[in-house]
């Protein structure tokens, strides 16, 4: 079996700020390492607080990101609750019950695509350890026995939540990023900062403009798993801000016997989907929401994920892979029509 997995997808910030003479604002950046990934904040304003406040707020933020969802840490708030065999109420973290009602909506208008209790499949396929295998029909089906979201119930008025099978867990990590990205867009925000663009993992909430009043400019990275490079440009026209996440398949996966199979796992089947989709970029107004979007186009397909995108509205732009460098690419309704932003 040959095994093949890389970091994961990441757009590239691609424009640099511009030179002028006449420029007072200086353009701030943090940056550094979380949730297993990296983060580039860049920000500016007249008003805007000492640059050392702002850091250690972005680690207050993150840390408590880290302390509620991460699955990689025994004591956070969502290990623990993995780990419970309990079926009575639990109290949960007002951030947790939010995204479970993301997830929820997500999860209805997608068929049951998108779904945070996959982790028995991820785990089962080897993507979780990267011991890769192809696992029999008899322990899918067990699997999937403990997965399943409408076995989650949530009470949000008492800021509760309980599992009704014991061996339910959750993972948020499909959003996980780009909810970081929220709060840290709300930390600025919090402290008068309406010009910045906060990228993490890849994931990004932009707002306002540079320094001389030109528009933030990002690039989608093209789906090619030997190498990183910027295909099309984004330009933020709207002032009041976007978010922007990108999802692709062509960095986690394996091959087995000549067969590739992804990290996208469909919980309806069990199995990596299966289709020609390998890149998704979805835009909104809420990187968490955005995020899982962009997770569900690839287990949907161009097809289905463009029939979904189009009747909720979702501006998405999808890259599918035919051969080794022979791409096609496609907008939903809501994308070419859309006046917020311009990709070329």
């Amino acid at each position: 079996m040959n095994t093949r997995t890389l970091a994961p997808l990441y757009p590239i910030i691609a424009a640099m700020l511009l030179t002028g003479c006449d420029r007072v604002p200086e353009v701030e950046l943090a940056q550094g390492e979380a949730q297993g990934t990296t983060y580039h904040i860049k920000w500016w304003g007249e008003d805007a607080p000492a640059h050392g406040d702002i850091e250690a707020d972005l680690t207050r933020v993150l840390t408590k990101i880290d302390q509620d969802i991460s699955t990689y840490r025994d004591d956070s708030w969502i290990s623990r609750f993995n780990d419970s065999r309990s079926t009575n109420w639990q109290a949960a973290p007002s951030d947790v019950i939010h995204l479970l009602q993301i997830a929820r909506r997500v999860n209805e208008q997608s068929q049951g695509c998108y779904d945070p209790t996959v982790a028995p499949l991820f785990r089962l396929w080897g993507f979780q350890d990267e011991h890769f295998q192809v696992p029999s029909e008899a322990d899918i089906r067990e699997a999937m026995t403990h997965i399943g979201l409408e076995h989650l119930e949530i009470d949000a008025s008492a800021g509760k939540i309980r599992k009704t099978i014991p061996e339910l867990s959750i993972d948020l990590s499909s959003m996980g990023e780009g909810f970081s990205v929220d709060q840290i867009a709300a930390m600025l925000e919090s402290h008068g900062i309406h010009d910045y663009l906060a990228e993490l993992g890849g994931d990004m909430r932009i707002r306002g403009t540079k320094p001389d009043d030109e528009p933030w400019r990002v690039g989608i990275e093209t789906p090619s798993p030997g190498e990183r490079r910027a295909g099309h440009i984004v330009t933020v026209n709207d002032r009041q801000g976007l978010s922007l996440n990108t999802s692709g398949t062509y960095r986690r996966y394996f091959d087995d016997s000549g067969h590739a199979y992804g990290h996208i796992i469909d919980p309806r089947s069990g199995h990596p989907a299966t289709h020609d989709l390998v890149s998704a970029t979805v835009f909104g107004t809420e990187a968490a929401v955005s995020d899982a979007w962009a997770t569900t186009m690839l287990c949907l397909g161009r097809e289905d994920g463009t029939t979904v995108a189009d009747s909720e509205g979702l501006p998405v732009y999808l890259i599918e892979r035919h051969a080794e460098n022979d791409f096609t690419d496609s907008r939903t309704k809501a994308l070419e029509k859309s006046q917020r932003l311009t990709l070329e």
